[in-house]
């Protein structure tokens, strides 16, 4: 098979509300915390301490709350993104 000729991949079908998890990767696990508590405010979601990076230099936290569409769950990302002490949000 052609490179012209591969079908194109179907997106998965996602239901909502559903349940989406961000992980967010940042310098201080303090600030990444307070991060999410003020991206998150009243919704109710789950955050846990994800890994630090060999040298200790980088450290992640996982964050899930229930979205109830595409719409919320990328502002979420969009939020995290932006944050000015998010170096990578995934």
């Amino acid at each position: 098979m052609s490179l012209k000729e591969k079908q194109p991949i179907d997106k998965p079908q996602i239901e909502y509300p559903t349940r989406w998890g961000f992980k967010l990767i940042g310098r201080d696990k303090k600030i990444l915390l307070a991060c999410i508590k003020e991206i998150m405010g009243e919704k109710e979601h789950l955050c846990s301490a994800g890994s630090a990076s060999k040298t200790g230099k980088f450290h992640s936290y996982n964050a899930s709350c229930e979205v109830e569409s595409k719409e919320e769950r990328d502002r979420i990302f969009k939020y995290f993104q932006d944050h000015k002490d998010v170096d990578m949000v995934i």
